[in-house]
């Protein structure tokens, strides 16, 4: 599908992200789409999905939109010339994207406390119930 563009259907249909979500990341410039169809339609491209899923797995995990920004800067200036960039430049740009890792793991982590924790609550609501008699 390289080189073939897709409205912004098919892109909300991929990402599992609603229409109006996808325009208020275009409007906060997170995403912005790779052309428009005469007609003014929004056209995405396979890299504008794969940044629209970069910031859908940061969302639950609590990252701000200005955290998402920053990654995915520093990850377009990787991906686009990291082997040409001055190595302290590189070194920056790979410490930004590691620091993001960590934070991420870390979030993730919490997340399963707080899953346990939840768990643990309906298991005790549960016991409490009378058992279900069949009627």
């Amino acid at each position: 599908m390289s080189g073939e563009h897709m409205q912004i259907g098919e892109v909300a249909s991929r990402t599992e992200l609603s229409l109006r979500t996808i325009r208020h990341y275009e409007e906060t410039g997170l995403v912005i789409p790779s052309a428009r169809s005469q007609g003014g339609f929004r056209l995405y491209t396979e890299g504008d999905v794969a940044r629209l899923m970069v910031v859908r797995r940061m969302k639950p995990l609590g990252f701000t939109l200005d955290e998402m920004r920053d990654l995915l800067e520093a990850t377009d200036r990787l991906d686009s010339g990291g082997d040409h960039l001055p190595a302290d430049e590189r070194q920056r740009l790979l410490d930004r994207v590691r620091a993001f890792e960590r934070a991420a793991r870390q979030r993730v982590a919490d997340l399963r406390t707080q899953l346990a924790r939840a768990e643990e609550f309906a298991a005790t609501l549960a016991d409490r119930l009378p058992s279900a008699t069949a009627p």
